[in-house]
């Protein structure tokens, strides 16, 4: 019996997710321990989120374009622009996940009103996306991956590409608002 990726794309979706969202709650929540994790000099665990910050705004940069240029029929170009925003995403991810591990989440600086109804918010509404996100990611993803072309067309590609670019564009939006407020601002 052959097994084919292209006919397992939602139970692929669903390991990838899994898997995926298991290392950032692992992370966030300290079950990886960080003695697991070789340790980085001071300089580039600072460096970090101001790295992130420009992946962040080129990943919107590319899917947007994405976007655009998929609506004007350059789907070779659009298929390159979105792996390219996806592998800004992981890059992003793995920067991210090796900076929690090793330093725990960044404690905001500035006045408790700004705490509670501006960074909190903005923060619960970007995670939540990106949680989100990974699922409907991946499953487009898969689905362009796994077939030729011209029957990605068949597919819910195009519908649940639109969901996840918007979501993953307010989400990675909201990722550098949080950034400014985090390390520009305060």
């Amino acid at each position: 019996m052959e097994l084919r990726a292209r006919d397992h794309v939602r139970g692929l979706t669903a390991i990838l997710s899994i898997l995926s969202l298991a290392l950032v709650f692992g992370a966030a929540l300290g079950a990886i321990p960080r003695a697991a994790i070789p340790q980085a000099p001071d300089s580039v665990l600072n460096a970090i989120p101001h790295v992130n910050a420009v992946i962040s705004t080129v990943a919107i940069v590319t899917i947007v374009t994405g976007v655009r240029l998929v609506r004007r029929g350059e789907v070779e170009r659009h298929q390159r622009m979105m792996l390219t925003s996806f592998a800004l995403f992981a890059t992003f991810l793995v920067l991210y996940l090796y900076k929690v591990v090793v330093q725990g989440t960044a404690e905001f600086p500035g006045p408790e009103a700004v705490y509670q109804f501006v960074y909190l918010p903005t923060l619960a509404i970007h995670i939540l996306l990106a949680v989100v996100c990974v699922p409907i990611v991946y499953y487009v993803l898969l689905l362009a991956l796994t077939r030729p072309l011209s029957e990605v067309f068949d597919t819910q590609h195009a519908r649940f590409g639109r969901i996840a670019a918007s979501l993953w564009l307010v989400s990675f939006v909201l990722g550098n608002v949080v950034y400014v407020l985090l390390y520009v601002v305060y």
